[in-house]
């Protein structure tokens, strides 16, 4: 069953990944508050390196515009050289963190467990997750990725209370439409993002299933923003490439209004 968007408030992410410093970081953060920086309509969310998030938070202070991390570690502290805790996030003005990204999972062999207690050491925190979920070509070819999507979704929400539920976003990211140029059609997106929240309602409760934000993610663009966000169970993007120019990403924030 699907609900009305006005039942969903749209949100629009940037993840820069790893480009731009701080001076680059902060010259399109400001310019994205002069453009999109009040609107009321839609969550703008900037995702920046680690050592450029305190900064971009600085520029972006006193807009409508939100900082999250890319990654978060599950301990908040101890000897764990290299990783960033949630608390340390906050610290620099972070209200939300990506976790499951396509790239964490394919790179650094994140699996489905780490990926649940990254979401719950974040709402630990009262940071929102924005947890990532999506299948490779082969899976798809085989017919397979609804079933292998569903899974991930099951597995990274397990466990977590319908407190911390109401304050998760997903984001369907096809791996065979990142960086290749190759875009799921919007009724492709519609299906999966349909499925999920279909399994959401099924395991949760068809209140949750109504409320939580499933984004879109995988080369979207200006040119096709309006059409995958007009489907009815695609509650925004989740932009990469895109979201380093500061006529594109502006654009695909309008077209989520």
């Amino acid at each position: 069953m699907s609900v009305s968007h006005s039942q969903r408030r749209p949100m629009v992410a940037g993840n820069w990944k790893l480009h731009l410093r701080t001076a680059e970081g902060c010259e399109l953060a400001s310019g994205l508050v002069g453009e999109v920086g009040s609107l009321a309509e839609v969550d703008v969310v900037l995702a920046p390196v680690f050592t450029v998030l305190g900064a971009v938070a600085e520029a972006v202070q006193g807009s409508r515009i939100r900082v999250a991390a890319q990654d978060v570690y599950w301990e908040s502290k101890g000897a764990f050289t290299g990783e960033v805790g949630a608390d340390h996030l906050i610290d620099v003005g972070c209200k939300l963190v990506i976790v499951g990204h396509s790239e964490r999972r394919q790179y650094f062999a994140e699996q489905d467990a780490d990926v649940s207690r990254k979401a719950q050491a974040a709402l630990n925190q009262e940071l929102t997750p924005i947890i990532c979920v999506g299948e490779s070509l082969e899976i798809r070819q085989l017919g397979h990725e609804i079933a292998f999507v569903v899974g991930q979704v099951r597995a990274a929400l397990a466990g977590l209370s319908k407190e911390h539920l109401r304050k998760v976003v997903l984001a369907y990211e096809p791996i065979w439409a990142i960086g290749t140029g190759k875009t799921a059609s919007p009724a492709d997106a519609q299906t999966m993002h349909q499925a999920i929240r279909f399994a959401v309602a099924e395991a949760h409760g068809q209140d949750i299933a109504n409320g939580m934000r499933i984004l879109y993610g995988g080369s979207v663009k200006a040119e096709n923003a309006a059409d995958l966000m007009a489907q009815p169970d695609v509650d925004g993007a989740l932009v990469g490439g895109a979201s380093l120019n500061l006529e594109s990403f502006a654009a695909i924030v309008r077209a989520a209004c």
